[in-house]
């Protein structure tokens, strides 16, 4: 079992989940491990082997010890794992129907069509992901200053996964407070949207990288933009380094505030078998590739090839078993195909 006398360089804070979905090819998965957070940092590990990443999230009495062992075993660090005295509903059902669509309602309709019937473990299960955010009420997930360990904060690098409004509205300015060099932080569906425009700009200030889905961007501007880079200037004006925006299978755009570069990377052509965390991947792998280089544009290649490896299997940690040398031979390959827009 890994030995956790190291202090983390890099923090990752996010959700765990218990994962209910099913693949393009119809292949099912019922209560896995999963959850952006433990996706993002098997995305840096596959550059970052040692120390361990950090870990950040609230999970509830019932959730699983074994998977937190096994994510301790496999070279993470759990210490910012708050295990809470109740239980928490942590399930999530998604089902993938192609490269670019997630389905995450009505899985008694998708397990019948299958010809088969719903799982005993998804009874019940309502799914909230098209739910705005509050801007007063914490969720039992809401991540707390007080819940990242003291000696996490030894750390200079976070990435903050898609969580709550609050959440995001607070943990950029702890780590700045703290010394961290490098922030980076995915936002959430439950904010991206029209009535939150003049709030995301205090989440945005100050970040080193911000990295909104294309779809999650278009529908925060709706009503005052349909040019994507028109977007990115903007946001990039509140004192953010950098936009990165996701495009799933079409790759990234990504915007330099301070050269004002644009750029165009395509996905890394992999043989897709599982979307479930690739897009969560590609911010670990930006994270580990902007420490290691402190280049946007290299940051987002490191980003692209670690989704391409974790799209190529099943489970949270197929990445972390890649044949040796293989990132850093598809890197050279994606560096051929950028294009400055």
């Amino acid at each position: 079992m890994e030995s956790f006398l190291q202090t983390p360089r890099a923090l990752f804070v996010g959700k765990l989940q218990r994962d209910f979905y099913i693949t393009p090819d119809d292949q099912i998965y019922l209560d896995v491990l999963g959850g952006n957070l433990i996706y993002a940092s098997a995305g840096y590990k596959v550059w970052e082997k040692t120390p361990p990443p950090g870990l950040i999230a609230r999970v509830g009495e019932d959730f699983p010890r074994d998977w937190l062992e096994e994510c301790q075993q496999r070279g993470f660090d759990t210490r910012g794992i708050k295990i809470l005295p109740r239980v928490v509903d942590l399930r999530s059902f998604s089902v993938y129907t192609d490269k670019a669509t997630i389905i995450r309602t009505n899985p008694t309709s998708y397990f019948s069509r299958l010809g088969i019937h719903i799982p005993k473990a998804l009874l019940g299960y309502r799914d909230n992901s098209d739910n705005l955010d509050s801007r007063t009420q914490l969720k039992d997930i809401s991540i707390r200053q007080a819940d990242i360990p003291d000696e996490y904060m030894d750390a200079t690098a976070a990435h903050v996964c898609p969580l709550d409004f609050l959440t995001h509205n607070l943990l950029p300015a702890v780590f700045r407070q703290g010394g961290f060099t490098t922030v980076t932080l995915d936002p959430s569906p439950g904010y991206m949207n029209p009535t939150y425009f003049n709030d995301v700009p205090s989440i945005v200030t100050g970040l080193t990288a911000f990295l909104p889905s294309e779809d999650d961007l278009r529908n925060l501007f709706a009503g005052r933009s349909d040019d994507v880079w028109e977007m990115a200037e903007a946001l990039g004006a509140y004192n953010c380094e950098i936009i990165v925006i996701k495009r799933g299978a079409q790759g990234q755009f990504l915007y330099d505030a301070e050269s004002k570069e644009r750029w165009r990377i395509p996905a890394y052509p992999s043989r897709l078998k599982d979307p479930c965390g690739v897009e969560d991947g590609f911010c670990g792998g930006f994270l580990a590739g902007f420490r290691k280089t402190f280049d946007p544009l290299e940051a987002v290649l490191y980003g692209n090839i670690a989704a391409s490896i974790i799209s190529e299997g099943s489970g949270v940690f197929y990445a972390l078993d890649a044949l040796p040398g293989l990132a850093e031979a598809r890197l050279d390959n994606l560096r051929q195909t950028i294009q400055r827009v």
